[in-house]
């Protein structure tokens, strides 16, 4: 599947840039960048699910200092 991106010069020439920097072509730029913010944004919604569900569970949080002395660290 194929698709374009509309860009003005200097988007251009700045995912050029990177793409080279990185040695990959621009497709495979777009294509990691698209990927990594997908897998971004599934992480933070993870992330807020489980502190939805900590926080909802009733437990309180404690420095980590007392569990330090209570496993001798």
């Amino acid at each position: 599947m194929g698709f374009s991106i509309r860009m003005n010069e200097e988007e251009r020439a700045l995912a050029d840039s990177y793409a080279k920097l990185h040695a990959m072509s621009l497709g495979e730029a777009f294509k990691r960048a698209l990927f990594e913010k997908i897998e971004d944004e599934y992480d933070i919604r993870v992330a807020e699910e489980a502190h939805e569900a900590y926080v909802k569970s009733g437990k309180k949080r404690r420095p980590i200092e007392e569990l330090w002395k209570e496993t001798g660290l």
